[in-house]
């Protein structure tokens, strides 16, 4: 008897993971890369971004998704499609059931353009979950129980902060800003102060060999290479890890703003839990230096980044559809 294959898919903004038979089989950038003239895909993930700036005029790179929602639906199909095809091999005919971690905040409009690009891409059933649920069983805390929880994440396109008890959300709130602002913020101060324009992929090098939440102890230096913005001609600069840090604070400020929002709503004993028991962080953003140091001095609870937080949210999806028994009530 055949066995129909089961995925876990964490369509991210930045990344997409995808897991199957209780593993990680694919982490790739949330990029596609298709020909203009007959909309066929050239590339996705990887080799898809690094073509980002770098392509002929007829290829066209896309990054179907921003701020944690479908922007483009045909890309994100055809995205999913080659995802899959990767993951699945000969027996992505036969269809997989995926489930799918949703943002909060997302509209049933959105969650209803996540099922259709799923399908469309070759799943024969898709189930969606709230991703901060997701978060928290992947960053193995126990929603079960009484105790109040926070995880809070942070990915490409959102930052969510949530409220977990008694197997539920309690409260939440989802801000559409997170690591892709602080490359957007990278971009505009280097073509204000330096009149440089640079591409995605020198701005993300920014963000990881220079990016911290805290001063640090010693100044780093990066040499920058893009092109002048008056004359178009190349130029290269030295761009300080303090320059950097200015940047990428008031991005920060946010994340701050949101996590004191929803403990500004949690009823007392699970705020008094919180306190006890500390924050969770999860997402890719949540691996910058010093981060967790920040947060836990403007907040004054003490905040921990999980283990692999970047896989947290798949992970906890996974989870849930290996349980799908125990976890049905989380699932739509």
């Amino acid at each position: 008897m055949f066995h129909f294959g089961k995925l876990a898919v964490d369509l991210g903004t930045a990344n997409t993971v995808i897991w199957k038979d209780g593993e990680i089989v694919l982490a790739e950038p949330s990029v596609v890369s298709i020909k203009m003239e007959n909309r066929k895909v050239v590339a996705a993930g990887g080799e898809a971004k690094k073509m980002s700036g770098k392509a002929p005029d007829y290829i066209e790179v896309v990054t179907p998704l921003r701020f944690g929602a479908i922007a483009d639906y045909g890309a994100a199909t055809s995205m999913l499609k080659w995802f899959f095809r990767e993951v699945m091999g000969s027996s992505w005919f036969f269809g997989p059931e995926v489930i799918v971690p949703v943002a909060s905040g997302t509209t049933q409009v959105e969650q209803r353009a996540v099922i259709d690009a799923v399908s469309s891409a070759g799943a024969r059933k898709v189930n969606l979950i709230d991703s901060p649920l997701a978060a928290a069983i992947g960053a193995k805390v126990s929603i079960a129980d009484s105790f109040g929880n926070m995880v809070v994440s942070l990915g490409g396109g959102v930052v969510e902060a949530a409220i977990i008890a008694s197997g539920g959300v309690v409260a939440v709130k989802s801000v559409r800003e997170a690591g892709g602002r602080i490359d957007e913020a990278i971009e505009e101060y280097l073509k204000k102060k330096y009149s440089l324009a640079v591409g995605r992929l020198t701005v993300e090098d920014i963000k990881i060999k220079l990016g911290s939440a805290v001063k640090l102890k010693k100044e780093e230096i990066l040499a920058v290479g893009g092109r002048e913005m008056t004359g178009g001609l190349p130029k290269t600069l030295h761009l300080s890890s303090e320059e950097v840090f200015e940047v990428v604070r008031p991005e920060l400020d946010r994340v701050v703003g949101v996590i004191k929002e929803v403990l500004g709503v949690t009823p007392p004993e699970l705020v008094a839990d919180v306190i006890d028991r500390g924050i969770v962080l999860t997402g890719g953003m949540s691996q910058m230096r010093g981060l967790n140091v920040f947060l836990t001095r403007e907040t004054g609870v003490a905040v921990h980044v999980a283990l692999e937080p970047e896989f947290c949210v798949v992970k906890g999806a996974a989870m849930v559809m290996e349980n799908m028994g125990m976890y049905q009530k989380l699932v739509r």
